[in-house]
């Protein structure tokens, strides 16, 4: 089995690739985190495991749990409950939090042409699509957004399998490549979109999740022409990838005098006021 983390709102969630079966094994206790929140993740499983088992009804999702040995944060290999993507979306729906939508959509979109328990790949890029479609993306806008995510699953796989953590190793050098690109940091773009809990991609215009993918690509390629292993190594392929993007960003804003980032985004108009204009677009940038 090979084991590549992968991210959910920049949390890592760990997961098992068994190439013998083509199936993923994501880890139980690392999605009920990102969804709850809670500081004892263990324990809240262990009590809807117990809740599950007193439902009615046959082929409860807990029983297609399986333990697999995962690194811990301590670094030390341990025993952990896994599930596939199919038995997660089903234990997803038993957990209310506000990030239940967003996560079924990332288990469609990671790794989802291996999934065996999706069985046709196109309907869960459909589902995908639709869900966007209703929070008013347009076609254009989500077929970036699956490229764009695509390009940053290449990204952060090749950063596993060179000696980068996942986790803050990851957030670090994410940091690193937009503040390049960007100019700002990725909490000073959350902060000047008015973002809080949300995921910054999703709250991106086409040209930011362009320019993301493009200095993200360029990371990518520029570190397996080095061969960077490591942080220091992989921090200035960072550096060297998020400033190619800078400069394409800088031809573009010279064409067109308008700036690539901006405080656009996809939140729900204020209330009373805004109420009357649900539009679809992305609303006007806040003024400082």
């Amino acid at each position: 089995m090979k084991t590549l983390p992968a991210e959910f709102d920049g949390q890592s969630i760990r997961r098992v690739y068994d190439e013998g079966t083509e199936t993923w094994w994501f880890s139980v206790i690392d999605v009920v985190q990102v969804l709850t929140g809670t500081s004892n993740s263990n324990r809240y499983w262990s009590d809807l495991k117990r809740k599950l088992a007193q439902e009615a009804g046959s082929e409860q999702p807990y029983e297609k749990i399986v333990r697999l040995k995962l690194t811990a944060p301590d670094g030390k290999q341990r025993e952990t409950d896994c599930a596939t993507a199919e038995t997660l979306l089903r234990l997803v729906q038993s957990i209310p939090s506000p990030k239940a939508e967003p996560i079924k959509l990332w288990l469609a979109k990671v790794g989802y042409e291996r999934m065996q328990e999706i069985a046709d790949p196109a309907q869960a890029l459909d589902r995908a699509r639709q869900t966007w479609q209703q929070h008013g993306r347009s076609d254009k806008w989500i077929q970036q957004r699956m490229t764009g995510q695509e390009t940053r699953n290449k990204l952060t796989d090749y950063w596993s399998e060179h000696d980068i953590k996942a986790g803050s190793e990851f957030a670090n050098l994410t940091n690193i490549i937009h503040q390049e690109w960007a100019g700002l940091s990725v909490a000073q773009h959350k902060e000047m979109k008015g973002l809080a809990s949300h995921n910054l991609r999703d709250h991106m215009s086409e040209a930011e999740l362009i320019f993301t993918a493009l200095a993200e690509l360029s990371t990518r390629q520029i570190a397996e022409s080095a061969q960077a292993t490591g942080m220091a190594e992989n921090k200035t392929a960072a550096q060297t990838g998020g400033r190619i993007a800078r400069q394409a960003r800088h031809q573009l804003e010279s064409q067109t005098g308008k700036p690539v980032v901006t405080g656009a985004n996809y939140l729900p108009p204020a209330q009373p006021q805004a109420a009357s204009k649900p539009a679809k677009a992305l609303k006007a940038p806040r003024k400082p």
